[in-house]
């Protein structure tokens, strides 16, 4: 496809959105884009959203999406988007902090909990933090707030919070924390929460076979350490293990198989260099101590929000690893033979926009947030 032909195509995408967006919230507005296994249709799902970051799916089919300055709205399959729920905790919004990840509780259909992440604000900068909450949809609120987790340092600064968050198939939470980027060495200490995984239980309590328990030089709470900024988390469906993706600097963004105790290298052991000089950082890309990524990108992709598929609307996207694209603006579909990375797609690069999050969605549709546009992209082949 020539290059005049894409942009054309779309501005007349693009026109049409905005259009049926005036005509009323339910309407959406659709394209065709081309994939390896066929013709996709991209449609508008919902907009008007600002700088969403996350998106859960209730049981009745609506979701809860999160928005980096500070709110969670309820969004109806119709597009309709809520009012701002009330009783969410006032966040850093500065930078990348804000408003992050938002889940529900393993036995949401029985105890309406919900989890997030936020930058929390302290006296001296913010940290990571995570609370759990009562979701009342009826009084359009949450409640019942308890924070369970906060980092153990609160650096000023705008960048590197993390954070997602991922419930393994015992009940654990799994948290990735950012290192805030002045404080890189941190991602080694162990007595620090910055550049980590981290592992506990709903209630903030830690799971007794976390890999460091017993160890008084370590936080018990460590799951893997030696972390950048990891805004991507899964379980992949067979085998139940934990993958991540962290932002690099100047290239090096990386997905991981997140190992109990393992050191992923950040910042000896990276395959990234400095943003202004382009020196290399660290002592090389492999030593015999430091997990390897299973995939890496130079130039880096800018990754956030990871998905497996595993849906039947797509079938030749069956058992694929899905990430969005902050830098370039696409959807990476990543090929997997067992635990390698065998062969990458890339998606939607003719949008162009900053994709933050990736769901499959019940039916099987994988669903996307435009933070560009501020919008929810539903993915179904095309017809």
């Amino acid at each position: 496809m020539k290059v005049m032909s894409m942009r054309k195509q779309l501005i007349a995408w693009v026109s049409i959105a905005l259009l049926l967006g005036a005509a009323g919230a339910s309407a959406q507005a659709m394209r065709t884009v081309a994939s390896a296994g066929g013709p996709i249709s991209v449609s508008v799902v919902a907009e008007g959203l600002e700088a969403p970051w996350s998106l859960a799916f209730l049981p009745d089919g609506r979701m809860l999406v999160s928005e980096r300055p500070g709110r969670l709205r309820i969004v109806g399959a119709d597009g309709r988007v809520s009012a701002p729920l009330a009783g969410v905790p006032e966040v850093h919004d500065r930078g990348q902090g804000g408003l992050l990840d938002v889940v529900l509780s393993p036995d949401f259909a029985r105890d309406q909990t919900i989890f997030f992440s936020f930058a929390q604000p302290t006296r001296d900068g913010a940290r990571t933090a995570v609370a759990r909450a009562h979701l009342d949809l009826a009084a359009q609120r949450i409640d019942e707030l308890k924070v369970i987790f906060a980092q153990n340092e609160d650096p000023d600064g705008r960048h590197h919070f993390g954070s997602r968050l991922v419930f393994d198939r015992a009940g654990n939470l799994f948290v990735t924390l950012g290192e805030r980027n002045s404080r890189r060495e941190s991602a080694q200490d162990l007595g620090s929460h910055l550049g980590k995984v981290v592992r506990i239980r709903p209630d903030g309590s830690v799971p007794a076979d976390n890999p460091f328990v017993g160890r008084k030089d370590v936080m018990p709470e460590i799951w893997s350490y030696g972390h950048r900024n990891v805004q991507g988390a899964a379980l992949h469906p067979r085998s139940g293990q934990l993958w991540t993706h962290e932002h690099g600097p100047q290239g090096g963004d990386e997905v991981n198989i997140d190992v109990a105790g393992a050191n992923y290298g950040w910042p000896v052991i990276t395959f990234g260099r400095e943003y202004v000089t382009g020196f290399r950082i660290g002592e090389g890309s492999v030593r015999a101590d430091v997990t390897p990524p299973r995939h890496q990108w130079t130039p880096s992709i800018a990754p956030s929000g990871m998905a497996f598929y595993s849906g039947a609307l797509f079938p030749h996207w069956q058992g694929s690893l899905f990430v969005g694209s902050l830098k370039f603006g696409m959807l990476s579909r990543l090929s997997l033979d067992g635990d390698a990375v065998v062969a990458e797609e890339r998606l939607l690069g003719e949008i162009g926009h900053r994709l933050r999050d990736v769901r499959q969605g019940p039916e099987g549709a994988l669903y996307l947030l435009d933070e560009t546009a501020g919008s929810i992209l539903r993915l179904t082949p095309a017809r």
